[in-house]
């Protein structure tokens, strides 16, 4: 009895030690695979997700600007620059956008972190060239020049607004997770071109909804952040403050110019933006009886996005929604 009692004993204590063994095998084999995700850390929310869709389970992938801040206003901590000068590949979107991200640069070693531009090969709007397209108010028009240099010199830098500027980014991405790991490259140009055939399809879904909605009039009570859209789907934008600087406010005169023009137009609807308390909107709706619809410039994105799993053409397909709803039914409040 004394000797079953100890061989069960003893088998009990083996399995214990196998089940160790193996549930350390096991921890070893994760924090391998952990070590072998080429880590990213991607300034702003759509070279996040891109980086997402194009690595998939191959990347470990960080966005630096935290949920809910403005890009604008961001500035990076110690331990910001300590992660980014330890990770794999760091993306960029511009100076125009991140000023504060040239300095970071200057300090990366390029022997071990991929620096990648993913603005790289887009030409950048002029916002005081987008006449047409964006209007620029009256009492600007004197003063227009310098506030545009205050505002990113003069240019657009919310490039991604623009599903070929997307594309492009897409490809810088994909070049340097490729450069990164030479062996996995035919898996990341494959996922590259699989979500340029999304933005596609995305793109014409825009083309073929927008092109039946009138008028072509946007009243966007946020700042200048959606000037490649207006440009690509030929829609006028009027917004009351001056330029994409998020410190700017609008004045009384602006605001009146919007309700003007809204009575003008019939438009039922006002836009706001992300992030930011949409005050103007709130006066511009009160005034006239309109509704208020998000309109989201997709550099960064909430923390209830991000728990949600919010991705770039989640927000582009929202956008598309309200615009459909704002701009009305083809034949509709024509001018």
């Amino acid at each position: 009895m004394k000797r079953n009692f100890s061989l069960l004993l003893f088998l009990a204590s083996l399995s214990l030690l196998v089940f160790a063994a193996c549930g350390k095998e096991n921890e070893e084999n994760t924090s391998n695979l952990e070590k072998e995700k080429i880590k990213v850390i991607a300034t702003l929310f759509p070279s996040y997700d891109f980086a997402r869709q194009i690595g998939r389970d191959k990347v470990e992938v960080k966005l630096l600007l935290p949920p809910g801040i403005e890009a604008h206003s961001f500035e990076p901590t110690p331990k910001d620059i300590s992660a980014i000068n330890k990770a794999d590949i760091f993306i960029f979107t511009g100076g125009a956008m991140e000023p504060w991200s040239l300095d970071i640069i200057a300090g990366i070693d390029r022997k071990k972190t991929i620096v990648v531009d993913a603005g790289k090969g887009i030409k950048l709007l002029s916002i005081s060239g987008e006449a047409e397209d964006a209007e620029e108010l009256p009492e600007e028009k004197e003063h227009g020049e310098e506030e545009h240099h205050h505002n990113h010199a003069g240019k657009d830098p919310h490039f991604w607004m623009d599903f070929d500027n997307a594309k492009k980014m897409v490809d810088n991405i994909a070049s340097a997770l490729a450069e990164k790991d030479p062996a996995g490259k035919d898996f990341y140009l494959k996922n590259a071109d699989d979500y340029k055939a999304k933005l596609d399809s995305m793109d014409e879904d825009y083309r073929s909804s927008l092109d039946k909605r009138r008028p072509r009039t946007i009243i966007y009570a946020g700042h200048f952040a959606l000037g490649y859209m207006a440009k690509r789907y030929g829609l006028k934008l009027i917004f009351p403050y001056k330029g994409s600087s998020p410190n700017s406010e609008p004045t009384p005169k602006r605001i009146a110019y919007l309700i003007k023009t809204m009575k003008e137009t019939g438009s039922k609807y006002v836009y706001h933006e992300e992030l930011l308390e949409p005050r103007a909107a709130k006066v511009i709706a009160e005034q006239t009886g309109a509704k208020i619809l998000l309109l989201h410039g997709a550099h960064n994105v909430s923390k209830k996005e991000i728990k949600d799993g919010t991705t770039y053409l989640d927000i582009m397909r929202t956008n598309l929604d309200n615009l459909k709803t704002g701009l009305g039914e083809e034949g509709k409040n024509e001018l």
